[in-house]
């Protein structure tokens, strides 16, 4: 693949990407190295990008093994030298339903994006990320477990799971 392919695989797929590092960083800065780290590793990788093979996929690979990298180095540190972690940025997403117009309504569905939110990052790495490849990089289930290197059966049982922690999570929240 050439450099021109490559500025249009970018053109195409970066919003899925950004999206994707979005959900697996804590916070926007990190997000936004993680997703400028990604295209960076690409360039390096660009011979190996297939086109036609799903690139991406290949893309969010990329994306989720550098944030496994950063995170198993955080973990190292955090063994010889523990530091307290900064709060969190606040990211938000869309909020589906909620007209524009009516105040109330947004602030609901703020409050019900944020119980979301909480809900799957509670989640462990296992559930929490074939979570994020299914919604948010809508990566059908096959792409998950070839990127994951995990059978289809496993991935299934993964978003089932998830799914069952997240609705139990935001039925115990409703209780309170």
């Amino acid at each position: 693949m050439n450099i021109q392919e490559l500025n249009e695989l970018i053109r195409l797929h970066s919003a899925a990407v950004y999206s994707f590092c979005c959900r697996l960083a804590a916070n926007r800065p990190d997000a936004e190295d993680l997703y400028q780290e990604t295209f960076l590793k690409a360039t390096e990788l660009c011979r190996k990008i297939d086109r036609y093979d799903n690139p991406k996929a290949f893309l969010l690979a990329i994306a989720l093994r550098l944030w496994k990298d950063k995170r198993r180095k955080f973990a190292r540190r955090q063994r010889i030298a523990p530091m307290e972690s900064l709060p969190e940025d606040g990211l938000q997403g869309r909020f589906a339903g909620a007209k524009e117009d009516q105040p109330e309504e947004i602030a609901i569905a703020r409050e019900q994006a944020e119980m979301v939110r909480r809900a799957v990052e509670a989640l462990d790495d296992a559930h929490r990320v074939p979570l994020y490849l299914y919604y948010t990089a809508e990566l059908p289930i096959e792409e998950i477990a070839s990127l994951l290197k995990l059978p289809k059966g496993t991935v299934k049982s993964r978003l089932y799971h998830a799914r069952k922690a997240i609705l139990k999570r935001l039925e115990a929240a409703d209780h309170e």
